[in-house]
């Protein structure tokens, strides 16, 4: 799978594929229907499959105070659409200019000038350019008169309920990460940098690692049964999220 933040430095063999535009924040269940459809209209027309999404989200420039935590930093997302069979990810640097654009010039600059796309999968509730202007209608005309193919997929529900990031942020802040991971793709992680703590860890004998710098979304404090990777090794591992009131601090830590 191939990494690009941006389209003028795109490998000729990354053009002429299938494209869907999304966050596809955490890479979920709900996820896997759009990115199989992916593959297939790919395949039909002889290019790679893509997923175009935005670094940062949108919301952090245009509104910073309804952002969402993120669930996955790219490297992470390019992990798990790699798992799923997807050729390339563009990390579009979200930037004024744009998301300026409207939804036609969003359609005409990205999407056929920058990708060459000959096929596009979105959902249903798919918006796009200046102020959400675009929806799948406008879409499906733009496809038509440029002679793209063009499939709307729609979500996927566990029960009544759609299968969708905003539901899974809200389970992992509130501690429920068991329930997250039933419909992520692959368990939650969090990444930071070990950093030196008190070492009351080490004179128990069991020596710990601190995480500092974590830039996606901190489950709610408890202790949590999980898995530590440093430098490419695993270790089974008791995560504590929170203050250690044992010890009298009250500042908030990841510690495994």
């Amino acid at each position: 799978m191939e990494l690009v933040r941006d389209l003028s430095e795109l490998d000729p063999r990354m053009r002429g594929g299938c494209v869907t535009v999304g966050n596809f924040d955490g890479v979920h269940r709900g996820h896997l229907r759009i990115l199989s459809t992916v593959r297939r209209v790919a395949e039909k027309v002889g290019g790679p499959s893509v997923v175009f999404t935005f670094d940062p989200h949108p919301l952090t420039l245009l509104r910073p105070e309804l952002a969402p935590p993120a669930l996955t930093w790219v490297e992470r997302k390019m992990e798990l659409l790699t798992a799923q069979g997807v050729d390339l990810l563009v990390a579009y640097p979200t930037d004024r200019a744009l998301l300026e654009l409207s939804d036609q010039a969003f359609f005409e600059s990205i999407l056929r000038t920058g990708l060459g796309a000959a096929g596009i999968v979105e959902g249903p509730n798919f918006r796009f350019g200046r102020g959400r202007m675009g929806d799948v209608t406008s879409l499906a005309r733009f496809c038509q008169a440029a002679g793209l193919a063009l499939e709307i997929v729609q979500g996927v529900n566990e029960g009544t309920t759609l299968v969708s990031s905003t539901r899974i942020r809200e389970w992992i802040a509130s501690g429920d990460v068991r329930l997250a991971n039933q419909w992520l793709t692959a368990p939650y992680r969090l990444r930071g940098v070990v950093a030196h703590g008190d070492k009351r860890g080490r004179e128990l004998g069991f020596p710990t690692a601190n995480l500092v710098g974590c830039d996606t979304l901190v489950p709610a404090p408890g202790v949590y049964v999980g898995a530590t990777e440093i430098q490419g090794e695993r270790f089974r591992a008791a995560i504590h999220v929170g203050p250690n009131v044992t010890f009298g601090q009250d500042d908030p830590r990841i510690e495994a």
